[in-house]
């Protein structure tokens, strides 16, 4: 890492509606906007921040190449982030961007010369990553007036009407979806798979997660309590789960779902229908579909707008977001006001019993000082992994490293 990269201000860290994921013990961190002077701000999208969740310390990367706008939605499939619509300083795109992250050096690449047709541009929605394929869901956005006469109006909610011009297409109808989208990494195809079952209203802002062979979808709609749907994306069917309003979560948007089992959703945070910032955590049991409240750690810590990622030992690895999310309300509308609560910090949700070694590591990593110079006995490979967790429990700033 040169100097200029090394210089890159840890202040830029915090942030919220960004994408993140973790591979080989590594948090990598893209995208999503901060607020200064009252203002949002989209953070660069031609840097990335990686994060060794052993130690606790960041790193910055540099990606060259035609940068993509910091959009809503990025997915990792095959060492690459592929980035697809989100919003531009002009408006909304539906434009496609990918950077192998295997290589030394990263550079986007815009994905050109696509078979099928390519969805409306949008941003707010969601992606499952199933079989080398990025399948797309929900979302707002613009479409021409014939797409909207061509379209169910179940699949399509006009919210608002006004011209705008992407490309050379003139758009008109603004509003929700709820369609399902793929696109196939290894053939740079496009697809619109046609679906069956008791699909979810249109929406954004929802929280989606992969198990197996089903997609779940939930919330980011306004409804009391917090819904749940799947689809089998083997036979495009979409099921309701009947779940009584008095036993579900209340009703959320701007929060995440993850797959901590075979058949176990984790739900962290989000913002309420009636616009709190949220601090609960909860799991869902796909085969007996019921709600079950968790003991929550960090209730010090509510979130919006965060991402919550899988890591070793069934972690939940929680980065980001805002830990308040306020609105300014008058007699006609409500707006939200920008928060300037980025948080960077990251925590963890532990969903299974450590293994003897994970416990090992942990306490020792809190308390080296009472084992003094016999860590320096220990294996080189083992010493490493220590030295590592003690840097992580002793540290409570970011770190960039070289």
């Amino acid at each position: 890492m040169d100097a200029a990269e090394r210089s890159a201000p840890v202040s830029r860290l915090g942030r919220s509606s960004h994408t993140a994921f973790i591979e080989d013990r590594t948090l990598y961190v893209w995208g999503g906007y901060q607020v200064a002077g009252g203002e949002e701000l989209m953070l660069p999208s031609d840097e990335i921040w990686l994060c060794d969740l052993d130690s606790g310390t960041w790193e910055w990367k540099k990606i060259t190449g035609d940068t993509p706008p910091a959009g809503f939605c990025g997915s990792h499939v095959n060492r690459a982030l592929y980035v697809f619509a989100g919003c531009e300083p002009v408006g909304y795109t539906n434009e496609m961007f990918s950077v192998d992250l295997s290589e030394q050096s990263y550079s986007w690449k815009k994905v050109t010369d696509t078979k099928g047709t390519t969805p409306s541009p949008r941003n707010k929605h969601s992606c499952w990553v199933h079989r080398d394929r990025l399948i797309f869901f929900g979302g707002y956005g613009c479409k021409t007036i014939g797409e909207v006469r061509n379209a169910s109006t179940s699949n399509f909610v006009v919210e608002d009407m006004s011209w705008t011009t992407i490309g050379n297409a003139l758009f008109r109808c603004w509003g929700w979806n709820n369609e399902v989208s793929v696109f196939d990494t290894l053939t740079a195809t496009w697809s619109t798979p046609e679906t069956q079952g008791s699909a979810p209203a249109p929406r954004g802002c929802h929280a989606s997660a992969l198990l197996g062979n089903k997609g779940y979808i939930s919330g980011g709609v306004e409804k009391t309590e917090l819904d749940m749907f799947c689809l089998d994306l083997k036979t495009w069917t979409w099921t309701q789960f009947d779940i009584s309003p008095s036993c579900a979560p209340l009703g959320r948007s701007m929060f995440t779902m993850t797959p901590t089992s075979d058949h176990t959703l984790f739900v962290y945070g989000g913002l309420s229908t009636d616009g709190k910032t949220l601090n609960d955590a909860w799991q869902f049991n796909t085969q007996t579909r019921e709600w079950n409240k968790m003991v929550n750690p960090h209730k010090d810590k509510p979130r919006v707008c965060h991402t919550a990622c899988l890591g070793s030992d069934d972690d939940v690895v929680v980065f980001g977001g805002s830990n308040e999310m306020r609105f300014l309300m008058d007699s006609v509308v409500i707006l939200r006001a920008p928060s300037e609560n980025h948080c960077r910090d990251v925590f963890v949700f532990q969903t299974q019993p450590y293994s003897l070694f994970r416990m090992c590591e942990d306490f020792i990593g809190r308390n080296s000082e009472l084992f003094g110079k016999q860590l320096n006995c220990l294996p080189s490979k083992v010493h490493k992994k220590i030295n590592k967790r003690v840097a992580f429990f002793s540290d409570t700033k970011p770190v960039l490293t070289a």
